[in-house]
């Protein structure tokens, strides 16, 4: 169970990868994440019955790619037409890029009966991708009193909400009850340790290909969580960022902000950058290793400076992770990621560890790892001072939705 009384600085440090990996570290470091898939152990939950192509523009390979014809994906329907988000209607787009314009997602969610305010507010839902024919997990941690006691819920009802389609219309997937340590295996690489929801989405009420929305109360704490689930094929084009100092203005600016309660500056271009990829059919996602009570703090700072909205993974620990332990960190989400099919296309980054996580994910080519004001001596991957350097370079890569 976590609860712990910890001086803020030093929690905050986990913030920004402070201690880079030395070379030996970098030369060891692998993924460790644990079965990237489903357990076999039965769920705690119950579900209630309530309601590239190679173009060279810009001096660029594309990488994006469709996937491979011969991947043994699971078709439920011809991929030129089941493009997940896609409603353009164009001849071509490539299966899995985002066509329609981002949902916002942001329906105000049901309430309980006699719900009131929150214990906390640091409960935290986790976003997931999950390819078409996958086991389909809500997962979440639900915890009370916040900031520095991080104390978990254990043994609270949790109903668990669906905007299913990001339209509007929410409907009950049904409850769950909330664990103590160790009660439940290792789903998606998240390990129990206490307060955890583990639901799988009963086959009836599954999701379909697009963007959905899950929003879940406890009975107890009346704490909320909230989570987001893109449903894709397998080669789905998307790109991955880290968030401290590749996208906030220093490394360790969301320690500080934090104290102040204020939330980090961003890069100048940065979300214009981004979001020119976002407009081209690539999904957005954004790796941190930020502890994982800082998820909504983090969703705040994509929301108020603009960065498409895309899926967002912390760790799943209270401390966070910094050098060797981050680039193992995000290793592990990579690793995940490519069990399932997907590799990103571009990604962005500012330290070591980024450097080898990147490598260590199979990102290719070279000069689509972006390292923001950092010079990647062991990878070669391509640096920049400024996310203008971006703007017509992303501009001018093929639309993935023709």
């Amino acid at each position: 169970m976590r609860s712990a009384l910890v001086l803020p600085l030093l929690v905050l440090t986990a913030c920004g990868d402070g201690s880079r990996p030395t070379d030996s570290d970098a030369a060891t470091t692998t993924a460790t994440a644990t079965d990237p898939g489903t357990s076999d152990a039965p769920p705690t939950s119950t579900s209630g019955e309530l309601p590239s192509t190679s173009g060279d523009e810009a001096g660029m390979s594309t990488g994006a790619s469709a996937p491979d014809s011969t991947s043994d994906a699971p078709t439920t329907a011809d991929p030129a037409t089941t493009t997940g988000d896609d409603t353009t209607g164009g001849s071509g787009p490539v299966p899995g890029a985002f066509c329609a314009p981002i949902p916002k997602c942001d329906a105000t969610p049901p309430t309980l009966p006699g719900q009131g305010a929150e214990s906390s507010g640091y409960s935290r839902g986790r976003d997931m991708f999950y390819v078409e024919g996958q086991p389909q997990w809500v997962l979440a941690k639900f915890t009370k009193w916040g900031f520095p006691i991080d104390k978990d819920v254990v043994g609270s009802t949790v109903h668990i909400f669906l905007d299913r389609d990001c339209a509007g219309a929410w409907e009950e997937l049904g409850t769950t009850v909330t664990t103590d340590d160790g009660e439940h295996a290792i789903v998606e690489g998240v390990e129990d340790s206490g307060g955890r929801v583990y639901f799988q989405i009963p086959a009836d009420k599954l999701l379909g290909p697009g963007r959905h929305r899950v929003h879940m109360v406890d009975e107890d704490e009346w704490e909320t969580a909230t989570a987001i689930i893109d449903i894709v094929p397998k080669g789905a084009p998307f790109f991955v960022s880290d968030v401290d100092g590749t996208l906030t203005t220093s490394e360790n600016e969301e320690a500080w902000d934090f104290l102040l309660d204020n939330l980090p500056d961003a890069n100048p271009f940065s979300a214009q950058a981004l979001g020119i990829l976002a407009s081209k059919g690539y999904r957005p996602m954004y790796i941190t290793a930020r502890p994982e009570w800082l998820d909504r703090r983090t969703r705040e700072f994509v929301t108020m400076h603009n960065f498409p909205q895309g899926i967002i993974h912390t760790t799943t620990i209270y401390e966070g992770a910094t050098g060797a332990p981050a680039a193992a960190y995000k290793t592990g989400e990579f690793a995940q990621l490519k069990a399932k099919g997907l590799v990103p296309t571009f990604v962005f980054g500012n330290r070591d560890s980024d450097a080898l996580a990147f490598d260590n994910a199979g990102v290719e080519p070279p000069d689509h790892r972006f390292f923001f004001q950092f010079t990647d001596t062991m990878f070669g991957g391509r640096r920049i001072d400024s996310y203008e350097e971006l703007l017509a370079e992303f501009e001018a890569l093929p639309d993935l939705c023709h």
